[in-house]
């Protein structure tokens, strides 16, 4: 193997390189309508993307740090561009949000009436509600026709009518921030810009997470994780070309993971508008909290100490009560104005996921390899009971998005999702704490959604990829733990003494993951190789 040269100007042009070539990728993977025609071929550029953006975070680590927030940066911006070539290849969402946007503007809550309805029929247009010949084509859904139009042609022939948004006949599923967002992208929208406003919408907002994530990793000295999800071909993929409205709650997450550390109400407050537009972060939740129900120092008598940062009870209070004031205010206008449940078809999709049903697209399949079809779900709610205990317990209250990853992947991992979009959440957790291998549970859903319409059988596809995913994630714990445990064993390692309650660190580089996954709390001993006990910050140090 050749060895590349590591110098600063050579790995710059390295990662430059990288990118160039997973932009033209990306390109050629976006403008391909392979999903439908060939979907292995198009599985296959979606792994040859995967591994150049490999190959370019690799060659950042070695770039000129001066050089990685303009590389990050532009590599969003190309990335996100990416995905503005065509119309929507391999997810029909972006019609229901068109649809959801123009029924609001029109005075009528989305809970109320499902597409298909007649009586909505003036709303309706050519390119939404296609007639004739275009419901031929892949991706399209029969309606009944709309009132006063005309049935056949002149030869009598039946002329069909159908529609691009997916389950015409339920009603929306989306809660009510997004719906804010549909109606708002309407309204900024010329009459006929179709599609392309949302996926600009997608594209803005996949930066804006790129530039938050800078803006948070720079200060903690790790900006080039920010390319995790900047240069990550989901992002593309998922967040611009299919336009998916997660980004927006991606957002909102990350943005309150940042903030509560040292603004519990603003972050449960930003994490609460996440939940408000795709109810996934809500899986967030417990890394916000993480070390809540740690035990109490004791004093150098053995007794509990009552001094503490914050009572447990009014530390979680300050942030779960606001996440649940937005959801409550979000829905709000929507149950004031909606004649039906603003739950919409929340309950029908997820028995139609088989959340309820193991059998249906192949839900907990890793459980299912050593559990009785019939225990899995009831093993995948004491599993991430365990594992919220243990976050609540165990977290690092400094470091919630190191909590919020295990969570969310751990849930991934045991419910096994088909839908690639959902990732979203699981690469911005990446980047925020740099344990890349998480990244494998991303890719796995990106398999068994796209690779398993090549294959005979999808579901196997989907468990080999996430069992693959998995044993990465295990895999990458053990090489820390050995890696940390190495560094124990060197001489003059001096182990910390457990201090009291710490005050916030100094703004500079976290330490790199450290091995055990998300459970060391801020005030746990610790050791380190060839030097005594960290000094603690005076009252007049810094403070984040």
């Amino acid at each position: 193997m050749i060895a590349l040269p590591r110098r600063p100007a050579v790995m710059t042009a390295v990662t430059t390189a990288a990118l160039a070539a997973l932009t033209a990728v990306l390109v050629r993977a976006v403008r391909s309508d392979a999903y439908v025609t060939d979907p292995a071929a198009l599985a296959g550029w979606y792994a040859v993307a995967w591994v150049l953006f490999g190959a370019a975070a690799w060659a950042l680590r070695h770039a000129p740090a001066r050089h990685v927030t303009p590389l990050v940066l532009a590599g969003s911006v190309a990335v996100a561009a990416c995905g503005l070539v065509a119309e929507p290849r391999t997810s029909s969402d972006v019609y229901r949000y068109v649809w959801d946007g123009r029924v609001q503007a029109a005075g009528i809550s989305p809970y109320d009436r499902v597409p298909g309805d007649p009586a909505l029929s003036r709303l309706r247009d050519d390119w939404l509600f296609p007639r004739g010949a275009e419901c031929e084509r892949p991706e399209r859904f029969g309606v009944a026709a709309a009132g006063g139009g005309p049935s056949a042609d002149p030869s009598g022939t039946a002329i069909a009518t159908c529609t691009l948004i997916n389950r015409p006949s339920v009603h929306t599923v989306y809660p009510p921030v997004a719906e804010g967002y549909f109606l708002l992208v309407h309204a900024l929208s010329p009459a006929d810009a179709r599609h392309k406003p949302f996926q600009v919408g997608g594209a803005v907002l996949s930066v804006a997470v790129s530039a938050l994530l800078l803006a948070v990793l720079r200060r903690r000295g790790r900006a080039r994780w920010a390319a995790y999800w900047a240069w990550c071909p989901a992002v593309a993929v998922e967040a611009v070309n299919n336009a998916h409205a997660d980004v927006l709650g991606v957002l909102f997450a990350v943005a309150g993971l940042a903030a509560v550390r040292a603004h519990r109400i603003r972050g449960g407050t930003l994490i609460g508008a996440g939940i408000a537009t795709k109810l996934l972060p809500a899986v967030v939740l417990p890394g916000a909290l993480a070390g809540a129900a740690a035990p109490r120092p004791r004093r150098p008598d053995g007794a509990v100490g009552s001094e503490g940062p914050v009572r447990p009870l009014r530390r979680s209070l300050a942030v779960l009560l606001p996440a649940a004031a937005v959801v409550g205010l979000g829905y709000l206008p929507y149950l004031l104005v909606s004649h039906g449940s603003v739950l919409g078809y929340l309950g029908g999709y997820a028995e139609e996921e088989g959340y309820d049903d193991p059998t249906v697209k192949n839900r907990y399949a890793l459980l299912r390899l050593v559990l009785p079809a019939s225990w899995s779900q009831p093993a995948v709610l004491v599993l991430c009971a365990a594992i919220v205990a243990y976050v609540l317990r165990r977290g690092d209250p400094e470091r919630p998005w190191r909590s919020a990853l295990l969570v969310t992947g751990a849930a991934f991992l045991l419910t096994t999702p088909g839908y690639s979009w959902y990732a979203l959440l699981l690469i911005a957790l990446v980047a925020l704490d740099g344990r890349w291998e998480w990244l494998g549970v991303a890719m796995a859903g990106a398999a068994k959604y796209v690779g398993g319409r090549a294959v005979d059988d999808s579901g196997l596809l989907g468990t080999v990829a996430y069992a693959l995913a998995g044993t990465a994630v295990l895999a990458g714990w053990l090489v820390r733990r050995r890696g940390h445990g190495r560094a124990l064993r060197e001489p003059g390692a001096v182990p910390v003494p457990e201090p009291g309650p710490e005050p916030r660190p100094r703004p500079g580089p976290d330490p790199e993951p450290g091995p055990v996954p998300y459970g060391i709390r801020s005030g746990a001993p610790e050791v380190r190789a060839g030097r005594g006990p960290r000094p603690q910050p005076g009252p007049g140090s810094p403070r984040y």
